[in-house]
């Protein structure tokens, strides 16, 4: 992450600067930090961000809410400012001629463009549905996981959907998970107001009590502990880690021990990664829970202190947290079902757009030869390959009469 300089800011202590690691640097100016790490360039492009497909995706939800999975043009020309759109809606649509279709109105009540899912969109929009029914199960278990880690076994309602996508949580998640589970989940509201609506687990699972570190030193018959997933030649991050893992035993998540304040906040964070579909978060999200998961207050510098541990970019002014272990190059190790579904769409759409653009480029040759254009650029072309032809005679003349003149046979 390339890190941004300014005269008016003051840097730490030296101690303070050491404690971030070889891989990262922290300032502070008014109270706020500024902080960066070594840029990455495989993790650096796991987090390109298509604001193409967040589009496409805000309008196929859209789509989903209504029953006929169909809707006029014009509503969506209403709801453009809300997606930060400007233009034509049809415009838009017409660039993913593989996503959307277009046609008048079913009713044939009015003269309103309707659209509406090609036949290959919905067959992956149905794909996706079914990853999500089917993932239900699992995503009651990473809400339970959630409330489990948390102080109070709640959290708010209002919070948590801010949370939602990265957990793989549909729209409609409590009324997918909560009805089914009246063991596990209950709603609370002790002041009566939407914002302070709760989620509450109402009994303790003991076999979700296990974080991925647990699960991972089972499998490998070893103590649990942190891994570093930086390479070799980062030494002194890995000493750093090595010592950490050292001074004591690994803290769970789910437990209430409170011996090492540090290694228990690094154990909620690498399990709160580890819940999540893309094992990235926003760092502001998570600022957002420090009360609820008890976080430290100076999140930021502790992140930046296990660089062995956590990746920490600013790519598009987001400060974004990913778990380094998650990943193979920019590639996660492990994918979920609903994670694979996603990419579908996203390589669809990506498909509607470049046909698109092959369209508007023959269009534009098209045009342009018919206003003579092209032809009038091969004649200067033309003119040019002479003139430059001519210049090499030319030289070519003028070396051969020095040479009779001076000659040197």
């Amino acid at each position: 992450m390339a890190f941004i300089s300014k005269t008016s800011l003051n840097p730490l202590t030296s101690g303070s600067a050491a404690a971030a690691g070889d891989g990262g640097r922290l300032l502070l100016r008014r109270g706020l930090a500024l902080w960066s790490m070594n840029k990455d360039p495989a993790l650096e492009s796991s987090l390109a961000r298509n604001r193409r497909w967040i589009i496409n995706n805000q309008i196929k939800n859209l789509l989903l809410r209504s029953p006929t999975r169909t809707l006029p043009v014009q509503s969506l020309q209403k709801k453009y400012k809300t997606l930060d759109l400007q233009g034509s809606a049809l415009n838009w649509l017409n660039k993913y001629p593989c996503c959307f279709d277009t046609f008048p109105d079913p009713t044939g009540e009015s003269e309103n463009l309707f659209f509406g899912f090609t036949k290959r969109m919905a067959e992956l929009v149905e794909e996706e549905e079914v990853a999500i029914e089917s993932s239900e199960p699992l995503m009651a278990t990473r809400l339970a996981k959630l409330l489990m880690i948390s102080r109070n076994r709640r959290l708010n309602v209002v919070k948590l959907n801010e949370l939602k996508r990265n957990f793989g949580f549909p729209d409609d998640y409590l009324l997918r998970l909560l009805p089914n589970r009246p063991d596990l989940f209950r709603l609370v509201n002790h002041y009566g107001k939407k914002s302070t609506m709760e989620i509450e687990l109402v009994n303790w699972d003991s076999q979700l009590a296990t974080s991925a570190i647990e699960s991972r030193s089972t499998e490998s018959e070893s103590e649990p502990h942190f891994t570093c997933s930086l390479p070799a030649s980062w030494t002194k991050s890995h000493e750093r880690l090595r010592e950490f893992n050292e001074r004591s035993n690994y803290i769970s998540p789910y437990k209430n021990d409170l011996s090492d304040q540090d290694k228990r906040a690094v154990g909620i964070l690498h399990e709160l990664l580890s819940l999540t579909l893309w094992k990235k978060m926003s760092v502001r999200k998570l600022e957002h829970f420090k009360r609820e998961f008890g976080l430290p207050e100076q999140l930021n510098r502790l992140l930046l202190r296990f660089p062995c541990i956590f990746y920490v970019s600013n790519r598009y002014k987001i400060y974004t947290v990913l778990l380094r272990e998650a990943y193979n190059g920019s590639d996660l190790v492990e994918k979920d079902p609903l994670v694979i579904a996603k990419d579908k769409l996203g390589h669809l759409m990506q498909e509607g757009l470049h046909e698109y653009n092959q369209r508007r480029r023959v269009l534009n040759l098209e045009n342009r030869r018919e206003r003579g254009e092209i032809e009038v650029r091969k004649e200067r072309e033309e003119i040019n390959d002479v003139a430059a032809l001519d210049r090499l005679e030319k030289r070519e003349e003028r070396r051969r009469f020095y040479k009779s003149l001076f000659g040197d046979g």
